[in-house]
């Protein structure tokens, strides 16, 4: 197993502790906590998989994926009955994920031959499209929609970076690397320094006379 094999079944475990966590916080039964665990894991590289007509999609073919999602997202059950999760360590491991799957799917979408923008797009629907539909299913205001939180917006930033040195021929893995650095660091920012983009807030009594 290479070393980028092994990192991708991290990003997999630690999107799957994000969407059994997220089943704790709605009490759901251990069924809901593998499925948000499994939608959160795999549904941005499931979408990814599909937009682009590859079939069949990379989960069906490795059982591996459903066996790390199944064991992290159970493990996190048991863990959170002996001890809080660290809230802050699940923060950076989650940016790490985010870094990772985002940049995977950029690479997928470049060897398909689309171009720039269709790559950062299908990346950041790697990246992040899990989460939105943990979201949507945990009855939540979606995190890349929510104020504050730089997840969409880093991960076009550091995609987008990407496809910049690869077309200025950086040796690689420095273009995959400086990408996934972008992310992490922006993503980090929000958290610590809340880093985020303008608001657009209208005023409620506008128009009103």
């Amino acid at each position: 197993m290479t070393l980028l094999s092994v990192l991708d079944f991290v990003g997999v475990a630690v999107f799957a502790v994000s969407g059994a966590l997220a089943a704790g916080r709605k009490q759901l039964d251990l069924l809901g906590v593998i499925v948000l665990a499994l939608v959160t894991a795999i549904g941005g590289g499931t979408i990814r998989d599909v937009l682009l007509g590859r079939h069949p999609i990379f989960w069906l073919t490795n059982a591996a994926y459903i066996i790390v999602i199944t064991v992290s997202a159970l493990l996190t059950v048991a863990y959170a009955h002996w001890r809080r999760p660290p809230h802050s360590a699940l923060l950076v491991a989650d940016a790490l994920g985010l870094a990772l799957f985002s940049i995977a799917g950029a690479q997928i979408a470049e060897h398909t031959g689309l171009p720039a923008i269709s790559g950062i797009v299908l990346g950041t629907i790697t990246g992040s499209a899990g989460g939105v539909v943990r979201d949507v299913l945990s009855a939540e205001i979606p995190l890349v929609l929510r104020r504050g939180n730089l997840y969409a917006t880093a991960a076009i930033a550091g995609t987008a970076t990407y496809f910049v040195l690869e077309s200025l021929g950086a040796i690689h893995p420095i273009p995959a690397f400086t990408g996934m650095v972008v992310i992490v660091g922006l993503r980090l920012a929000a958290i610590l320094w809340g880093l985020q983009l303008p608001v657009f807030q209208l005023d409620s009594s506008a128009g009103k006379r």
